[in-house]
């Protein structure tokens, strides 16, 4: 694979010029800022391709050195192509609400991800012999209540390296925590953002479906342009390394079922 290629017709097509109304704007976003149309601010792809092109390459380095993106998109228009996109490419992702110390507190996120788990095993196996109806409920509300918040990083086991962040005034607690542990932030700003919060600014619509659809395929696509790079460094096809991923999640469970079996043997 190579690094994804883009035109300044398909950022047009997908609306990545348009920004806010003019009376929303940031003033530090005006280098970016073509012009104005009906009172909404257009912003300079010119701009932008250069900037979209030097995140992805970043994007690109951190996949390709075995470190982990963390997709951060919580309005509405944004929660399911964040989703699908981090999962395309075996990323992660926060789509609902961002919790506060979800990275500068990640031992007590980790509790209750380690909650999660715990009843997402017994939701699996029926594990609910012992608990009254109302316990169960109570349980099951628990379960659906943290998976909302935590499925997108249950299984990213530590602080991500890189995060990608689509509309950074309303993501800006993820970004002041990221910030404050040298996170790298690839951020999509639009008129009425500040792009010096941001390592990787890209000016853009943050709000348009066609647009969010767009960053995040570019996104999704260069990070599995990094991990190809990463396997064909260590002299494996994608396909290899996926069956070692597979085994190496596999292993706990056989070791928990074996150890199970030799309990019941004796």
């Amino acid at each position: 694979m190579t690094l994804p290629t883009f035109t300044l017709r398909q950022m047009v097509e997908a609306g990545v010029h348009f920004g806010h109304h003019a009376r929303r704007w940031n003033p530090q976003m005006a280098p970016y800022i073509y012009g104005k149309k009906d009172n909404i601010h257009i912003i300079d792809l010119q701009k932008t391709y250069p900037m979209l092109y030097n995140a992805l390459n970043a994007v690109r380095d951190v996949a390709a050195n075995g470190g982990k993106v963390l997709f951060v998109a919580t309005k509405r228009q944004a929660q399911d192509i964040v989703k699908e996109s981090a999962g395309r490419c075996g990323q992660f992702y926060v789509n609902y609400r961002w919790l506060g110390g979800m990275l500068t507190n990640w031992k007590t996120v980790y509790k209750s991800i380690s909650r999660l788990n715990k009843l997402n095993e017994m939701e699996a196996n029926n594990a609910y012999e012992g608990y009254t109806k109302k316990e169960v409920m109570n349980l099951k509300k628990e379960r659906e209540k943290l998976a909302i918040t935590l499925d997108g990083i249950k299984d990213m086991g530590g602080q991500p390296d890189m995060l990608f962040v689509i509309d950074t005034p309303k993501e800006s607690l993820a970004i002041k925590e990221a910030k404050k542990l040298g996170i790298p932030v690839v951020g999509i700003v639009d008129t009425n953002a500040n792009p010096n919060e941001v390592e990787f600014p890209v000016p853009g619509n943050d709000d348009a479906i066609r647009a969010i659809q767009f960053y995040c395929d570019l996104i999704s696509d260069a990070v599995l342009d990094g991990v190809q790079a990463e396997m064909e460094a260590k002299g494996l096809e994608v396909s290899d390394a996926e069956t070692v991923d597979a085994e190496e999640k596999a292993a706990p469970k056989k070791r928990a079922s074996r150890k199970k079996a030799e309990s019941a043997a004796e």
